[in-house]
């Protein structure tokens, strides 16, 4: 059975890609299930960069196939901002309601109709040491005036896709995760993993 490392110590990614490859031989693996490994900085200016760096880190590190993402908020008002900086844009340590009220402080003025938006997932795969290929989802919608809803994280509370009523943070976990920017990246990525881990390249 082949190997599949996440450059990633969440178990809900674990489960959600192990939802995907149902049926696949392939064991999936996160950082918790290998040795010490050194964390890889993000400083890259682009989504992509960011998870090329991490995935090429952490194949070359473990020699296994990686599986690695960035995703963050991109507001057409703010000329694509938060961008990269998505999880830290009121500080590095920066938390999810303090990087809400920064989001809607700049927005304050902006109108209803130029309040548009999108989320961003880049998924990035490299067979070590150094093959890689990345794929690109996005979930467009518009930034709400005020926080609404208790699920989700980040910034759900204050987003709203394209086509629904309700924000990211209103809606079932279901609900988002057929729509959201992390599902259509893993979708694309789906035929990219079969070929990996079925020899077929």
């Amino acid at each position: 059975m082949k190997q599949l490392l996440l450059a990633t110590r969440n178990q809900h990614k674990k489960r959600e890609l192990q939802e995907l490859l149902s049926g696949m031989p392939v064991d999936i693996l996160t950082l918790e299930d290998i040795g010490p490994m050194a964390e890889v900085e993000e400083d890259g200016s682009t989504f992509e960069a960011n998870a090329v760096k991490k995935a090429c880190a952490i194949a070359k590190s473990s020699g296994i196939l990686s599986l690695a993402d960035d995703s963050g908020l991109e507001v057409d008002a703010l000329q694509g901002e938060p961008g990269v900086l998505s999880a830290r844009f009121a500080g590095e340590e920066a938390s999810d309601e303090a990087n809400n009220r920064k989001l809607l402080r700049l927005l304050e003025s902006i109108p209803d109709n130029k309040r548009t938006a999108r989320f961003v997932c880049v998924i990035a795969i490299c067979n070590p040491p150094s093959e890689v290929t990345t794929v690109r989802g996005e979930c467009a919608g518009k930034i709400t005036r005020s926080p609404a809803g208790s699920g989700g994280f980040g910034y759900d509370p204050l987003f709203i896709p394209c086509g629904y009523n309700l924000t990211f943070a209103q809606l079932s976990a279901a609900e988002k995760n057929k729509i959201s920017h992390r599902s259509v990246a893993l979708k694309k990525a789906l035929p990219v993993l079969t070929k990996y881990l079925t020899d077929e390249i």
